[in-house]
């Protein structure tokens, strides 16, 4: 995000950064983490996983439902979201 504050100018939105080892800052972030533990244990390297294991794994988060945007899928999601500035 080195152009943050054009970000800003261009789009009227803020850009937040979290402290340095405040997780609690992150919670989307903390929380894709742990999906992602279910496929990857902690220390797994992704490098003897070919580009096909790691795209389903992608698609299966990608299209898992999130309780914030009232179970919508995040395509479906910002589907609505663009939707209503068109």
């Amino acid at each position: 995000m080195a152009q943050h504050s054009q970000f800003t100018v261009d789009t009227g939105v803020k850009v937040f950064f979290c402290d340095p080892h405040s997780p609690w800052q992150r919670g989307s972030n903390e929380n894709t983490n742990g999906l992602l533990r279910q496929y990857f244990p902690k220390g797994t390297d992704l490098s003897v996983h070919d580009e096909a294991k790691l795209d389903a794994v992608a698609d299966s988060l990608d299209t898992r439902p999130r309780q914030t945007p009232g179970w919508k899928t995040p395509a479906e999601a910002y589907a609505e979201t663009v939707a209503m500035t068109d």
